[in-house]
Parts: C-alpha cells; structure tokens; sequence
C-alpha cells in the first residue's frame, strides 16, 4: 500500500498583495512562497493554497484584489504546478459561513471570478477541482454551482447535527445571524470535532455526512458520491492543523497516526499565522511546516496534488 500525504492553505491573499506590491524578481524571492519551496525540495512538500480574491475591510481600508497581481510569476507558476496549485476558497475572509445558505448564481460569480483571475496571472493547469472552501458548509445551491464548475470533490463537515431551536447562545461570534440569514432548509447545527472549543457548536449544510460515512473515508484515498449532484465529498485533512498545534504536537499526533498504519495522511494551516501583523502571528510558522514535512517524508509518505486524489 502507497502511503499518500496532502497539504493545503486556507485564507490566501496576502501573499499575492505582497507579491503585487514587493516585486521580487523571482516568485520564490518572496519570503512566504520561499518557506514553501523549501518544504517542497528537503520533503517534497506539494502545496495548495485556497485563496480569496481580495483581502478584507476587517484589517484596514488598504484594499487589495487578485485582479492587481500581475502576470509576471506565470512561468514560473507554470513550472511548479507538479507540487503547487492554487485554488477558491471565498471572496474574502468576512463574514463566516460565507456560502451556508449561498444562492447558486452567487456562488458561480464568485468561483468563476477567482478562476478566471488565477488563469490570468498563474495560466491553466493551476487550478485545483478539489475544494475546501471558507468554513466548509455548503448550500444545496452553492454545491450544485460548484458542481456545474467543474469541481469534483468538497470537503464535508461531519457530526451529530440536530435543529436550530431558536437560541441564538449556543453559537459564538455571532453566527447564529448567519445561519438566519436567507436560511436554507439543509442548514442545522452540528458538534465539531476540534480542538478550538469556542467553535464545537458550528453550523451545517447541505455538505454534510455523518461520522459513519466519515469513518468509512477518513485516512483514505476515497471519497463518497452525493446522491443527487454529480459532486464528490472527502476530508482533505485527518492530521494536525499546524496553526493549532506547536511543533512538538505536531510531530507527536503524526507519528501516532503513521503508527496507526494510515495509508492518507492529510494536513492543513491558514495563511495569516506567518505573518507579523496579524493579531494571532505565530513566528514558528516555518518550523511548524517543515516539521509536517520532515515527519511524514522520513516515514515514506508521498505528497500528492489534486491530480491523485479520488
């Protein structure tokens, strides 16, 4: 049995505006993507950001959208695309649960819209049909669009869910207006399996399976086919979100899932922790990304693209 690894990022934009801005001579001149390649030529590391297409309102008034990235990276976009692909993620950071209860027209304006913007700077055969995309939940609507776009498989949530009654306290942030919002019969509340408890009780839709159906993929180089919508649903992960772990974790929660014998080992991080300025910086980003590598390589796991997932 092969064993397979997978890393993705989410929340991607300010590397763009940096490279927009910065003007590095080379792609990899740029100190975020330079981490990158590292990791890709000691641990053959591949990588898939989901990115956003402009950054948000939330840090400041200094807009930046993808349609301000240049062209001039293409090349060397087109000579990585073997370890790095780009791919949708939402338009933008805010609010949560951007798509939970997304209409179809919506949904396709803004894929189409990053889409077309990645083809333009990075050229085909970059984008991912794979997806994780903003806080996971789906509308029935936003699924059938991504579906008409092409995309083959999304991440699903996973859980007991049950019905919203009314009480708003049970969710945090304030995202019991989300879930209100234009409301679709497919949205509910489920438990979240994760480590951040501020967020165990997270909202659903139509993107959703339960923890048998997830037992059946987790680990595991398949996915489960939705039963009306030409769309498929895995997890992309199943391994330590390096943002929510230190390296020391890191290291330790991988070597336990090689122990188990796991033939896919998935791993996952969010843009903003590597950088200075962001209200939760982690400086030992670097570190938390080549230790992911170093551990699953050292064991005889190999990263893969979108290209091999099934």
């Amino acid at each position: 049995m092969e064993k397979l690894s997978y890393f993705f990022i989410d929340d991607v934009i300010w590397v763009f505006r940096d490279l927009a801005r910065q003007k590095p001579k080379s792609l990899f001149d740029n100190e975020y993507m330079k981490m990158l390649k590292k990791a890709h030529d000691e641990y053959g590391v591949t990588v898939q950001l989901n990115i956003f297409y402009r950054t948000d309102f939330f840090y400041g008034n200094d807009e930046f959208t993808l349609s301000d990235m240049p062209d001039t990276y293409k090349d060397e976009f087109q000579a990585s695309k073997d370890w790095l692909r780009l791919a949708f993620h939402a338009k933008q950071e805010f609010p949560d649960y951007p798509y939970v209860n997304a209409t179809y027209e919506d949904v396709k304006a803004n894929y189409e819209t990053i889409v077309g913007e990645i083809e333009r700077f990075a050229g085909k055969g970059v984008n991912s049909d794979i997806l994780c995309t903003h806080w996971l939940p789906l509308s029935k609507a936003a699924c059938r669009a991504l579906s008409d776009c092409g995309i083959r498989i999304v991440t699903p949530s996973s859980g007991d869910k049950w019905e919203f009654d009314g009480d708003e306290s049970v969710l945090p942030y304030g995202h019991a207006a989300r879930l209100k919002q234009n409301r679709q019969p497919e949205t509910m509340l489920y438990t979240r399996n994760t480590k951040d408890l501020r967020i165990r009780a997270s909202i659903c839709g139509y993107n959703h399976i339960s923890e048998e159906e997830m037992a059946q993929i987790k680990f595991k180089n398949v996915s489960i086919k939705d039963k009306e919508l030409e769309l498929r649903y895995r997890p992309l992960s199943g391994g330590p979100c390096l943002n929510l772990n230190t390296p020391e974790e890191i290291e330790e929660t991988l070597k336990k899932l090689i122990a188990e014998g796991h033939e896919f080992i998935g791993c996952a991080t969010h843009e903003q922790y590597y950088y200075p300025d962001y209200l939760a910086y982690q400086p030992d980003t670097p570190e938390k990304v080549y230790t992911m590598g170093r551990v699953l390589s050292e064991a005889g796991y190999r990263f893969v693209t979108a290209d091999e997932i099934k």
